[in-house]
């Protein structure tokens, strides 16, 4: 059964059809909150929602996050159904596929569209909550970065990296900018998690490359914690890795007897 914790709660998760959004959507709901979730894809949303509703009151958008008209009206249906929106929680995120992610081989259409759902619609979605969490002196957002937004590595990209180093410095500018509102804004930062989006690598991690990899539920966790901290305090930012966290520069190095 959900518990009170976040109830009255209302919360809007970006790409919470799967993995990390999914996870935060369901330790939310279970929480007592009504989550809705947004994704470009149907059939994603659809699954999503069906194992969202175990877990407490939900409903699904369908939403391209790179519209920014669309992300306007979006916000607004929401608050009008619902007469608020208390967590946002930015997940929606993309990945130059097909191994052409690096400056020899990728394309200015790659670039345009992660810049295109990484940093500008993650700001879409951020700026379109706003007004009201200021009209209500409290609001939560959650801005899902990553490990390379912090420390770069080649086999992300440098469009990824560009813009998940963008997502860390708007977050930061919220909290400048919007705490005498009582808004709180996190960048959580993962390291390798086995989500969907590691189909989109020019060599898929293997089966047991994932498992050793962070999990969505160990983000959702972690999004749950924030999202329930007093209004008081703000987690600025949040790095979790796995403990074999083969993106610190020197890799991982086995042990030698």
């Amino acid at each position: 059964m959900p518990s009170a914790e976040l109830k009255g709660k209302v919360a809007w998760i970006t790409g919470g059809g799967s993995g990390i959004g999914l996870a935060g959507a369901q330790a939310l709901a279970a929480a007592g909150a009504h989550v809705v979730i947004s994704g470009r894809t149907a059939s994603t949303n659809e699954s999503g929602l069906a194992a969202l509703k175990k877990f407490g009151s939900a409903e699904a958008r369908l939403l391209d996050v790179g519209d920014r008209a669309a992300v306007e009206k979006t916000a607004a249906e929401i608050e009008k159904g619902h007469g608020r929106i208390d967590i946002l929680v930015t997940s929606a995120g993309t990945n130059i596929g097909g191994g052409k992610r690096n400056l020899k081989t990728m394309s200015l259409d790659g670039w345009d569209d992660v810049v295109r759902i990484n940093l500008n619609g993650l700001f879409y979605c951020c700026y379109a909550v706003l007004p009201g969490m200021r009209a209500r002196k409290d609001g939560v957002i959650i801005n899902i970065s990553s490990w390379a937004g912090r420390y770069a590595t080649p086999l992300t990209g440098p469009a990824y990296n560009a813009t998940k180093r963008g997502v860390i410095a708007l977050t930061e500018s919220i909290n400048m900018e919007e705490w005498p509102n009582g808004i709180r804004a996190t960048s959580i930062l993962p390291g390798e998690v086995a989500t969907p989006i590691m189909e989109k690598r020019p060599v898929p991690p293997s089966k047991e490359e994932r498992a050793r990899m962070s999990q969505p539920e160990d983000f959702g966790n972690a999004i749950l914690f924030i999202a329930t901290m007093p209004a008081r305090a703000c987690v600025n930012e949040l790095i979790i890795s796995p403990t074999a966290n083969r993106l610190h520069p020197r890799g991982i190095e086995e042990p030698k007897n």
